[in-house]
């Protein structure tokens, strides 16, 4: 038995659809027919009408749709990425910034270095001769604080040994009292040590301890070795 519901061909349960044609031509509609499953039941068939150009507006309808959603989708992604980019350079600047505060702090604290000491001048040379010894002389006896001068110096040695720092005199009055003068100023022992010169040899026939003691005697004396003008 079949029933037919607004028009269209209903088979009834006893029957199956065997086949299923469908020609499409261009700018044409679909036709759907359906047949029984065997030749027993003879019945109507119904065509049904489809329309390819409605199917197919749908169709461009859902996947302009589908294709928007995903755009919008791939946006929203992108920003994410760029959002959680732009953090991780964020924290990476910060991690710096704080890494260079604490390295600054650990050389705040850190104690400095002790300056460096300035070198010691290099000694001033002299001259191994008599221009030398006197000109040697003459600084010991300025940061001594002794009076005296270069042509006072001077003139006394040539008087008394003539520039020769191992002269000795074995005839004067000193000579005779077994005390006898020595040396480029002629000094005798006893006046040599009660007038060493601190920073000058204990050997009375140094130069520079021998003109420095003499100096120094001169003025205690004398007021200077410049004062000085014969036997002393």
């Amino acid at each position: 038995m079949r029933s037919t519901i607004s028009g269209y061909t209903r088979l009834p349960k006893a029957h199956k659809v065997s086949a299923a044609a469908i020609i499409v031509a261009a700018g044409a509609g679909v036709a759907l027919a359906a047949v029984p499953a065997t030749a027993a039941g003879n019945h109507d068939v119904k065509t049904v009408a489809w329309n390819a150009d409605s199917f197919g507006e749908t169709q461009q309808a859902e996947l302009t749709q589908q294709t928007d959603a995903a755009i919008a989708q791939a946006k929203v992604t992108a920003e994410a990425k760029k959002t959680a980019a732009a953090k991780t350079d964020a924290d990476k600047e910060r991690a710096a910034k704080e890494a260079a505060s604490r390295s600054t702090e650990r050389k705040a604290l850190k104690p400095a270095a002790p300056a460096a000491k300035p070198a010691a001048p290099a000694p001033k040379a002299y001259a191994d001769n008599l221009d030398g010894w006197i000109k040697e002389s003459l600084d010991v006896l300025r940061a001594k604080g002794i009076p005296a001068s270069y042509e006072g110096i001077k003139r006394n040695v040539m008087r008394e040994s003539t520039g020769n720092p191992n002269a000795i005199n074995d005839w004067d009055v000193n000579a005779v009292n077994g005390v006898p003068s020595k040396g480029l100023l002629q000094i005798i022992d006893p006046t040599f040590k009660a007038y060493h010169v601190e920073g000058t040899s204990w050997n009375i026939y140094d130069p520079v301890a021998n003109i420095t003691a003499s100096c120094a005697y001169a003025a205690d004396k004398y007021g200077s070795m410049d004062n000085v003008n014969s036997a002393y």
